[in-house]
């Protein structure tokens, strides 16, 4: 019996080829579209999985109450880690690290700037990375070895076996290869080149072993015994902060999954309430979504071709088929469909990757090989195929065969309606989502075009490294680069101008309230920074080198002035890090970290000596920018040759701020698209049954004088009407998404008309040219063949 019903199943298809098309082109549109779009999904809940103890991994947080909220982040005092795992029960390890961070490693002639990182030995038995050789019994515990990545080992040694090589940090310091590990996977939060003993940088940096309980710089990882002692653990160590350095540090310590830092990692009063997981859940309805309107489409054309079927279903009826055999046999056909639907599906995804990791800047494939992979497709394929199939199998079967064979003639009422109803669907989701992906542009134009603070036109910086550490050896670049014009000015900053980190609360000043912590971020700036970066003075004076004696000076922000309640604040005295020091000046508010939310309160003192960090270059605008480019390259080769020149400019560094917001509007761009592209094939086959059962008065119509205009409008008012409706459907549900959505910024558009128009605008464009195409071929038809009969 199957092998008969794929027969007929087969020869249906082959038949009504146009049908078949149009049904497999939808189908599979749909199924490539879902399928991107859950490979995707997948990649991401993939981050930090890959470890055979991620469940049980957790990651430290702070949280810490200033400026009238809860701050969480990951950071945590060196001294955390060790506590934790000598003196809590349900611990079974726990390592700090410092985060990645970029230094150069070189071998002979070989110097490469890459992210490295220091961390205890513990940290590899808690993520355990795969060692292809080398020790991987008893790493790091050798204060002078290091671990390679096999890209890095490859970089640097070519073929060479590089397990006992020695490999120079930062030119000085000589690192034997004990271990090369394989690449880390591209969903990893950690991502690093190469990992250093945590002694080691305690002997590099003699600060580290001064740093107390009120000192947050490093990353600490937990493993616990179960995960059921989360909540246990928790409560243990909630209060460790107060414990070990008093009532005045109020910080309170919590762990988070491994497993959701990447996911959840937007905190509000110290708890956990998403992060880029709504952004998943916005993809995965997406994807369900496109995948339903390819199914209504299929039932849309299925049932569009009732009359024509009509007859056979009757006939086989007559002779002895069973609706149960007839259902059957319209579900193994929309089976089919799906099945073939699937594999033009596999050649679209397998076309479109490339691009599609491009933006993204991933590396998505196909595991073939994975059986979780093969079991979703079947289960894509079987549930299109059902639900696809289910609506006409059901209502074909129907058919009475005495009427059918006596002379079809359609109900009018509940097959249009429901037709209806699901073409009306298809355009509430296709509006809804140009409403929401015209905000999105929307908001990131506002956010991208609101003023920073400073011009970063022009401005680029460079890390500060080897030689460049040195006062002297800035000054003679300074120099260098102003009197060969590829610079107007130069100047330093202790980190790069749009990252975030590095905040004090110790700071006091006369009228603070004791009970209140302020956060800042600190920040170390040479001369000339305001001339270099753009931004302005609201009153006093920044550093310059008239004023040598600035070493207990400070600048503070406008935010730092309002938070702080000062009227006068050039000439205040504060007592910031234990010692007194004068506020001079006032800088205008510029953007340090997110764009998307207020600035914080900022201060800034003279960078100290030889402390390195950012150099600051305003390029010469009267000069073409490659000429300036090669100048400063040849500047500073000439004064720092053992390393490589690391420049970049600020408004690229910035606009990686903008990734995940661009990312959304984008991908809605593009499946959007392919949603009202696949609604109008829906609309497509309504305007195809309608002219069907229509013909016969459109005939008469013509033969009693109607034009072709009044035919196109006839047929066209009623779908322009349905599209209307859909619209005024889709408008409110998409303004409550979109508030919701933009709620998350504190910086954010007032949602306006033009998305709303834009919408029912370009619907019902699509909607007339769509319908049109069937409707111009009716109404040109000639009308006897529709009434020969009569």
């Amino acid at each position: 019996m199957f092998k008969l019903n794929l027969k007929i199943a087969l020869r249906n298809l082959w038949r009504n080829k146009g049908f078949s098309l149009i049904n497999i082109g939808g189908l599979a549109l749909g199924l490539a579209s879902c399928m991107l779009l859950l490979l995707y999904i997948s990649y991401e809940f993939g981050f930090d999985k890959q470890f055979k103890n991620y469940s049980t991994t957790y990651v430290a947080h702070t949280n810490m109450n200033a400026n009238n909220k809860v701050h969480s982040w990951a950071w945590t005092p060196g001294l955390l880690a060790p506590e934790l795992k000598e003196k809590y029960a349900g611990i079974v390890n726990a390592a700090r690290s410092t985060y990645p961070f970029e230094q150069l490693i070189s071998y002979k002639d070989i110097k490469i700037k890459n992210r490295g990182l220091f961390a205890d030995p513990s940290f590899l038995k808690i993520l355990d990375y795969k060692f292809l050789s080398g020790n991987a019994v008893s790493p790091l515990k050798d204060i002078n070895s290091v671990i390679l990545t096999q890209s890095l080992s490859r970089k640097l040694f070519a073929n060479e076996n590089p397990v006992g090589k020695i490999v120079k940090l930062d030119n000085k310091d000589g690192l034997k290869v004990e271990a090369v590990i394989a690449d880390l996977p591209a969903n990893s939060s950690i991502r690093f080149d190469y990992i250093m003993p945590w002694k080691l940088n305690e002997k590099l940096n003699e600060w580290v072993t001064k740093q107390g309980w009120g000192s947050n710089f490093c990353l600490t990882l937990v493993q616990l015994q179960n995960s059921n002692l989360l909540d246990k653990v928790n409560a243990e160590v909630k209060t460790i902060y107060k414990t070990h350095d008093g009532k005045s540090n109020t910080n309170e310590l919590f762990l988070h999954p491994l497993s959701k830092w990447h996911l959840y990692d937007e905190f509000e009063n110290g708890v956990t309430v998403g992060g880029k997981i709504g952004q998943l859940k916005i993809f995965f309805m997406l994807a369900i979504c496109i995948l339903l309107i390819a199914c209504v489409n299929f039932m849309n054309l299925s049932t569009a071709r009732s009359e024509k079927r009509a007859k056979e279903v009757g006939v086989r009826k007559a002779i002895g088929s069973s609706r149960k055999s007839l259902i059957a046999q319209f579900i193994l056909e929309s089976t089919l469909l799906s099945l073939i639907g699937t594999v033009v599906a596999f050649t679209l995804v397998e076309i479109s990757l490339p691009y599609f990791n491009n933006l993204l800047n991933i590396n998505l494939i196909i595991q073939y090989n994975d059986w979780r992979y093969w079991t979703t497709l079947i289960g894509l394929i079987l549930f299109t195929g059902l639900l696809a199939g289910s609506y006409p199998a059901f209502y074909l079967s129907s058919f009475e065969p005495v009427k059918v064979l006596k002379g079809f003639s359609f109900r009018a009422g509940s097959a249009i309606s429901i037709r209806k109803v699901l073409v009306l669907s298809q355009f509430v989701f296709a509006a809804s989502l140009i409403v929401c992906t015209v905000v999105i542009y929307q908001q990131l134009n506002y956010i991208k075009n609101k003023p920073i603070g400073y011009n970063q036109g022009n401005l680029m910086q460079m890390a500060a490294m080897g030689n460049l550490m040195s006062s002297k050896k800035i000054d003679l670049l300074k120099t260098q680069l102003i009197k060969s014009g590829a610079a107007q000015n130069v100047s330093l900053l202790s980190m790069n101008i749009d990252e975030g980190g590095n905040n004090t609360s110790a700071i006091n000043w006369s009228g603070k309230n004791p009970n209140e912590k302020v956060l800042f971020n600190q920040r170390g700036i040479g001369y000339d920074f305001i001339a270099t970066t753009g931004t302005k003075m609201i009153a006093g004076r920044e550093f310059s080198a008239e004023f040598p004696g600035d070493s207990n000076k400070v600048l503070i922000n406008e935010a730092a002035v309002k938070i702080m309640g000062l009227k006068n604040p050039v000439g205040t005295v504060i007592d910031y890090d234990e010692s007194k020091s004068t506020i001079i000046g006032v800088m205008k508010d510029f953007v340090a970290e997110s764009p998307y939310q207020k600035v914080a309160p900022m201060i800034f003192n003279r960078i100290y000596k030889d402390e390195g960090g950012v150099i600051l270059i305003r390029l010469n605008e009267a000069q073409n920018i490659s000429t300036s480019l090669a100048q400063i390259d040849a500047l500073v080769k000439a004064i720092n040759p053992d390393y490589p020149v690391d420049r970049r400019f600020v408004s690229d560094s910035f606009e990686v701020k903008f990734q995940n917001e661009k990312l959304l509007g984008t991908l809605s761009n593009w499946f959007g698209g392919f949603a009202i592209f696949i609604s109008c094939l829906g609309l497509l086959g309504l305007a195809l049954f309608m002219a069907e059962q229509r013909k016969k008065e459109i005939s008469i119509r013509k033969v009693l004088g109607a034009s072709t205009a009044n035919i196109l409008t006839l047929l066209n008012k009623d779908f322009i009407k349905l599209v209307a409706i859909a619209n005024l459907i889709a408008f409110p549900l998409a303004y409550i998404i979109i508030n919701k959505w933009l709620s998350a910024y504190e910086y954010r558009i007032s949602v306006s008309a033009l998305p709303f128009i834009v919408a029912i605008s370009l619907s019902v464009i699509i909607a007339i040219l769509t319908v049109s195409v069937q409707s111009v071929k009716v109404a040109k038809a000639n009308p006897i063949d529709a009434l020969k009969y009569e």
